[in-house]
């Protein structure tokens, strides 16, 4: 208790009790007003029309009607399609063949051309859906057309041309927004950095103040100088998501005081493991890099750009030690989802196995150090009595 009280009084008067929640509610606010409305209703396309018919004019008209895409020029001759897409202008040419309209009229296949720019393939969301539909709705109509003049029925005629239909709903993140993984990913990299930097620093601290067995050698006098930071971070994280939720639209179905359970266990999860990696350092200088071991794989192999799916079976294998990695299928699960808690006792119990592993490590490192520590001080205190009786 007495190192409880005695790490609240340190934390109350350094800086991470501003940075945690100082650092993740600026990245929240900033980033989440940024990608607010990222999503790329219409792309820009440049439209390349060799037939100049009537029936070219009505397929560019239908294409600049798509919700996903802009013509933003329309060319007579063909040209270079890298000086089309110089400048980012335009992210795909569409290329409409000599003797469309004809060809139509007497029934035969014509290839409509699309070159598509895909250095930044998030430019093109949309797009390939978008002209497929088109094409595919102006086949249809088509053929129905001839079929209807040939005297068969409009039911049938469809029945015939169309016998299937397929009918797509996106679930969970209808609008494709950044804001529920890439914005939620940056915000929890901000509190994992501030957390393991401060909480790999107490070890350090505490030697360096000649502390470190002040109120004994038992592992749990170090084990709960967590509980500040582990308390800290928890509120700031459901702080940052509550102002996501309002200023970027996040989705959020989860009960905040039943998530909290969960992002508790994932900040004593991290706050030991960045007391695991900090402990052998030899002043708290050292401590940031270590941070890194966690850092780097945390934002690149659990989920916060690309679905760790991705990934070969070996790297998602490896990410299960990242408490992050399980922080973001909860959100991705309980959150997004809606979820209860007994659906996700997978996570939560691979949170507690880490808690489990990284307190018997340090309990390890503790004891070894502190025989060390009281094994010197034994040999000082004989050598002194030894040296006052001669």
């Amino acid at each position: 208790m007495k190192s409880l009280i005695d790490e609240w009084k340190y934390v109350s008067g350094s800086k991470y009790i501003r940075l945690i929640f100082i650092g993740p509610l600026v990245a929240a606010i900033f980033f989440g007003l940024m990608f607010s409305q990222n999503q790329i209703s219409e792309s820009p396309i440049v439209v390349i029309d060799e037939d100049h018919s009537s029936y070219s004019r009505q397929l560019i008209s239908k294409i600049n009607a798509s919700p996903y895409m802009n013509i933003t020029s329309v060319y007579a001759s063909r040209l270079n399609p890298e000086i089309l897409l110089a400048n980012e202008q335009a992210v795909a040419v569409i290329m409409l063949p000599q003797e469309l309209e004809l060809r139509q009229q007497q029934g035969m296949s014509t290839n409509i051309g699309i070159l598509m720019d895909n250095t930044m393939p998030s430019g093109l969301t949309g797009i390939r859906t978008a002209i497929q539909e088109i094409i595919q709705t102006e086949n249809m109509t088509l053929l129905m057309t001839r079929l209807i003049q040939k005297g068969m029925d409009a039911e049938i005629s469809k029945g015939l041309v169309s016998p299937l239909s397929l009918q797509q709903r996106m679930l969970f993140n209808p609008t494709t927004s950044y804001v529920g993984f890439m914005v939620l990913g940056f915000v929890n990299i901000v509190v994992l950095m501030i957390t393991t930097s401060a909480a790999g620093s107490i070890v350090p601290r505490l030697r360096q103040e000649g502390k470190l067995f002040v109120h004994g050698k038992s592992p749990m006098q170090l084990w709960i100088r967590s509980v500040p930071y582990a308390a800290l971070t928890t509120i700031s994280l459901l702080l940052c998501y509550g102002l996501l939720k309002q200023v970027g639209g996040m989705r959020f179905e989860a009960a905040p005081y039943l998530f909290i359970i969960p992002l508790l266990v994932y900040a004593f999860a991290l706050t030991l493991m960045g007391m695991l990696i900090g402990y052998s350092a030899k002043d708290m200088s050292k401590v940031t890099l270590r941070t890194s071991f966690v850092l780097y794989p945390s934002f690149l192999a659990t989920g916060i750009q690309l679905t760790p799916l991705a990934f070969p079976q070996f790297f998602q294998i490896s990410a299960w030690v990242l408490p992050m990695n399980w922080l973001n299928r909860l959100i991705r699960g309980m959150a997004f989802r809606d979820g209860s808690l007994s659906v996700y006792s997978q996570e939560i119990g691979a949170l507690l196995i880490i808690i489990g592993a990284v307190s018997l490590f340090i309990g390890l490192l503790v004891l070894r150090e502190s025989r060390k520590v009281y094994s010197s001080r034994e040999s000082i205190a004989k050598s002194a009595v030894f040296s006052s009786s001669s």
